[in-house]
């Protein structure tokens, strides 16, 4: 399975540490360089710049071979995008809803940081749902309001608790 990655997703899995469902879930992921210069911004948490410092080796950096720019949305999201669509990704990770609306319009595949969370719980590789979710809370990570709740509740049916 091939899987491009916005920014946001992986910020957010890092801060709660738990990045690691990633490699898990679809063994490598691709991002463009301008996310990667995103998440190596000086106005991101340490641990997410320590992250793409040393970036683990299912992660992968490639750049589109050419970049349309979609209005409203930053560098990293229309990387992501024009990446995703030239490589016929399977799944393209992006939480902002313009982006996630300008990618649907090009016919790519998207999911939400919560769905991979919820995905990854249901596959087995996510331990505890309820307290990743706590964690994401916690931060700055904007989702929302009812949709943890509902994806945890499905979950929770899914798993029969």
């Amino acid at each position: 399975m091939l899987v491009i990655a916005d920014t946001s997703p992986l910020i957010a899995l890092v801060k709660i540490a738990h990045v690691d469902i990633l490699p898990k879930l679809y063994r490598l992921v691709v991002i463009p360089p301008q996310v990667a210069s995103e998440l190596a911004s000086s106005k991101r948490p340490a641990e997410v710049r320590a992250f793409v410092a040393r970036p683990p080796e299912w992660l992968s950096v490639r750049t589109p071979s050419n970049m349309e720019i979609i209005q409203d949305l930053d560098l990293g999201e229309c990387a992501a995008i024009n990446l995703a669509r030239e490589l016929k990704a399977d799944l393209l990770l992006i939480d902002e809803i313009k982006g996630r609306e300008a990618a649907a319009a090009r016919h790519i595949p998207v999911a939400r940081t919560a769905a991979v969370m919820f995905d990854a719980a249901n596959a087995g590789v996510l331990p505890d749902l309820k307290a990743a979710f706590d964690k994401l809370k916690a931060t700055n990570f904007r989702v929302p309001p009812g949709i943890l709740d509902d994806l945890l509740r499905e979950h929770r049916r899914i798993k029969g608790h």
